[in-house]
């Protein structure tokens, strides 16, 4: 009789891939609602800006409503930085996130954004 290599996975490979897939999801399972969240405060600046009627307190007004109905718990109305950019009332943040994940290590996001469309640049006065 011949012999047939057998092809496939061994169980420790098994196990091992296994526990890498378990890893990542358990840190995808962390980042996920740091991104949703993220999304959520995209949206409210936006929001506020086209209801805020251009005035600063009526686009902290319109955020911390979005704040209430949207969870937002990262990023307070006075962190936001609102500026006339060309004319326009333009809003952007920053912020970070620390998720701890094992001991002393863990996972800084850092998030950013701005209602000023993207590839507009100030103009410099020479």
């Amino acid at each position: 009789m011949r012999k047939q290599h057998e092809r496939g996975i061994s169980l420790i490979g098994l196990i091992i891939v296994i526990a890498i897939l378990g890893c990542v999801g358990l840190v995808a399972a962390q980042v996920l609602p740091t991104f949703l969240e993220y999304r959520t405060i995209m949206n409210a600046i936006e929001h506020a800006k086209k209801d805020g009627g251009g005035s600063a307190k009526g686009i902290i007004d319109s955020y911390n409503k979005s704040v209430e109905v949207g969870y937002i718990t990262s990023l307070k109305s006075n962190e936001l930085i609102i500026e006339r950019l060309g004319g326009e009332t333009e809003i952007s943040f920053a912020y970070e996130k620390k998720i701890p994940l094992v001991g002393p290590a863990s996972l800084l996001l850092e998030y950013e954004g701005t209602t000023a469309k993207a590839g507009a640049k100030k103009k410099v006065e020479e």
